[in-house]
């Protein structure tokens, strides 16, 4: 039945949901040995990006930090784009901008002069020197490049002035990895080059957060204020990525907040650090650990009641803080959601994907929700997704049997989709929209990247308060396609 207009005597309630246009030709099940990603050559709609972005997303979260890129132009560009897309603000990364003779006499020439440029012109406190896979193929001596470069700013603006900027190398060989181990290595790299001296004890704990947006940053921080802790979030986007417009600017411009250099080599004596998504941040907390006895938490991320928790437990022993009233009564607030919806909730097929750490952190409060994952896609091949997940599934009492992708891209993810019975929802980012739409189904945005909808990265999945918002959008995901309009008020 097609209608054209809606008929004077109105539609009945049963052919509602008849109207349905497909967005594609009937389903054909493809050959078994085309959709495994390990038995194909070809990555067909990749779940993650390259290298080179996790890094130059951590630089961006320094104070008075610019990224170089040692590539092409397209290695920035792309980046930028990007950015702008998710954060709708400006990025300012340079890049060497390799050209063919680049790639035939290495890029010396390029990065000695590019780094001279961007100090004389933009005079950046720190400069976090970011390799691309033309670098790293190329065998470029970055350690000696960069030597030779400090040397003729010391010659040009004076060794006073030269010394002051730190020049962080962060190698990140895009043709390996993900957006996930630029970042981590890029953890790693700041703390190794900055925070170099353990002498006096400053009662704070370290947050790495992750690649988690502005409002998930700005949640941690009203937790550690609440809790009376006293934080350096190394990487702090939350204001860089997310800067209040007060013009005039002056040039160069130079975004609000970020990390202080000198917060960076203070992480050396704080009581731990908390690397909230292990897979973009392990790196830094266990180097801290080796090096200088600061302890390491790793993960879980503190989404829902049960991550929120044991991040707040483990905050609380660490600093002698006692969990407040006040955040308590946020997360009873959170405890009454769950209560008022779990008849929405309840035994809803759901699919997750994304970054590991988001699908880990998702899925256990969908689980909590009484949501029944169906299929669960790690976008970047981790050593520990699979062990994590079957002990959240476990703990959580969970007896089905989903799909766990470790790795791999969403063909094969979208291919069992449209094999299952029944399929009630989609929690992942934008790289899902199709497959949403294909299957005609829900899709609640969460992770990285989120590039079709405007403010996701201004609002927070994590802790409490965070946790309502994400629990907010999944009941109302559910209802606005499953109910009539004129009958949700009955539910």
């Amino acid at each position: 039945m097609r209608l054209n207009e809606i008929p004077v005597e109105g539609i009945p309630y049963d052919q509602l949901k008849i109207e349905k246009i497909p967005c594609a030709p009937a389903y054909a099940e493809r050959a078994p040995e085309l959709v495994s990603a390990g038995s194909r050559t070809v990555v067909v709609n990749p779940n993650r990006t390259c290298m080179p972005l996790g890094a130059m997303w951590a630089v961006l979260g320094v104070h008075g930090a610019i990224p170089f890129v040692q590539g092409a132009q397209g290695c920035a560009t792309y980046v930028r784009y990007t950015f702008c897309r998710v954060f709708k603000e400006p990025a300012t990364i340079a890049t060497a901008s390799f050209h063919e003779d680049a790639a035939v006499f290495g890029g010396r020439r390029n990065l000695v002069e590019g780094l001279r440029n961007l100090v004389v012109r933009y005079h950046p406190e720190v400069i976090g020197v970011v390799t691309t896979c033309s670098s790293e193929i190329i065998g470029d001596d970055m350690v000696s490049f960069i030597k030779l470069a400090r040397a003729q700013l010391r010659q040009e603006i004076g060794p006073e002035q030269a010394d002051r900027i730190e020049i962080v190398l962060v190698n990140t060989p895009s043709f390996a990895g993900s957006h996930l181990e630029g970042y981590d290595r890029a953890s790693r790299a700041f703390v190794e080059n900055m925070a170099t001296v353990r002498d006096k004890p400053n009662g704070k704990v370290n947050i790495i957060p992750g690649l988690l947006y502005p409002g998930d940053i700005r949640e941690i921080k009203h937790l550690l204020r609440h809790m009376g802790v006293e934080g350096i979030v190394l990487f702090d986007i939350s204001d860089p990525l997310d800067a209040p417009l007060r013009p005039p600017q002056k040039f160069p411009y130079e975004p609000p907040g970020g990390t202080p250099a000198e917060q960076i080599r203070d992480m050396a004596n704080s009581l731990a650090t908390f690397a909230l998504l292990p897979h973009a941040g392990q790196a830094g907390a266990r180097y801290l650990e080796r090096k200088y006895g600061v302890r390491a938490v790793v993960g879980p991320p503190p989404v829902g009641v049960q991550g929120t928790d044991q991040f707040l437990r483990t905050l609380s022993a660490v600093t002698g803080q006692p969990v407040p009233e006040s955040l308590l009564d946020e997360r009873g607030r959170l405890i009454d959601s769950l209560a008022d919806t779990f008849h929405h909730t309840m035994m809803k097929k759901v699919a997750v994907m994304g970054d590991p750490d988001v699908v880990l952190g998702v899925t256990r409060f969908a689980l909590e929700m009484g949501l029944e994952p169906v299929a669960l896609a790690g976008g970047t091949a981790s050593k520990t997704f699979t062990r994590d997940m079957s002990v959240i599934l476990k703990e959580a009492g969970f007896t089905g049997d989903p799909l766990l992708l470790n790795g791999g891209d969403l063909f094969e993810f979208e291919e069992y989709l449209k094999k299952l019975p029944r399929l009630d929802l989609i929690i992942g980012n934008s790289k899902a929209v199709d497959i949403a739409k294909e299957l005609q189904v829900p899709l609640v945005r969460t992770g990285f990247p989120v590039y079709d909808r405007f403010g996701y990265q201004k609002r927070a999945v994590v802790g409490y308060r965070g946790g309502e918002i994400l629990l907010t959008e999944i009941v109302n995901s559910i209802l606005g396609y499953q109910y009539p309009d004129d009958r949700t008020h009955q539910l």
